[in-house]
């Protein structure tokens, strides 16, 4: 199954999440051929509890041609902690960067956002193509700057990761990731098929990229915690970030 049947999380989630799940998923309809994509069943919602709090998560998934498969994530901790997660993985037959966003809430504030369209090439560069559409975009400025964590080589100069500071900033940031992903999916609907020597390296940094991503430790306890050691290392390997 690729979507939920029941009423979406982002119902019951802080409003800048449920906006950007909406823009996301807006945007796939309008550029690309979607179709669903084989997800266990079991996980398209799955319920736990961490430190006597309901969790909850909710999985939607997607495919087309150009894209092996469209993960959008939504979670939520009792009522104190929101979190989006999407990755769009493209397919090795084609020359595409990973595009990837997160949102993290609480208590009715948004503490982590982050975009970024991280080239899978050898010397991790964006395309002229690319970075001639991106620098076209509005810019505008956040007052409140976070650090890429240690791991974070895979992203690219174009990178966001914020704390927005006010509810224009919020705005802002989900108009600037419109922005990537709309420029992600006309850049892909362009895109011819590789050789199976660029299909080779394509591979490489894809595999690179999810396995930087499964270093991120405070999700990685977060599922321990909930639903075991085993269970929390499947997700990561399987669901978040699964190589081709």
């Amino acid at each position: 199954m690729s979507a939920t049947s029941t009423p979406s999380l982002r119902e019951q989630q802080h409003p800048l999440i449920r906006q950007l799940a909406d823009a996301i998923e807006s945007v796939w309809h309008r550029h690309l051929d979607l179709s669903p994509y084989p997800f266990p069943a079991e996980l398209g919602y799955v319920e736990g509890r961490l430190e006597g709090e309901k969790l909850v998560i909710e999985n939607r998934c997607y495919q087309t041609p150009q894209f092996r498969k469209l993960h959008l994530e939504l979670a939520r901790v009792g009522s104190n902690l929101d979190i989006l997660h999407c990755v769009m993985f493209p397919r090795t037959n084609y020359a595409l960067p990973m595009f990837g966003t997160d949102l993290v809430g609480g208590r009715g504030q948004i503490s982590a956002a982050i975009a970024d369209l991280s080239p899978l090439n050898a010397d991790r560069t964006l395309s002229e193509a690319y970075r001639t559409a991106l620098s076209a975009l509005p810019n505008p400025e956040f007052s409140q700057a976070r650090a890429l964590p240690d791991w974070g080589d895979i992203f690219s100069d174009f990178c966001l990761f914020i704390r927005p500071g006010s509810a224009e900033e919020e705005q802002q940031f989900l108009s600037r990731v419109e922005g990537f992903l709309t420029v992600h999916c006309q850049q892909a609907i362009a895109a011819i098929a590789v050789t199976s020597e660029q299909e080779t390296e394509i591979l490489q940094a894809q595999r690179y990229y999810c396995t930087k991503q499964q270093q991120n430790d405070k999700t990685r306890r977060v599922l321990e915690k909930a639903f075991g050691v085993d269970w929390a290392d499947y997700y990561m390997t399987t669901v978040l970030f699964d190589c081709a």
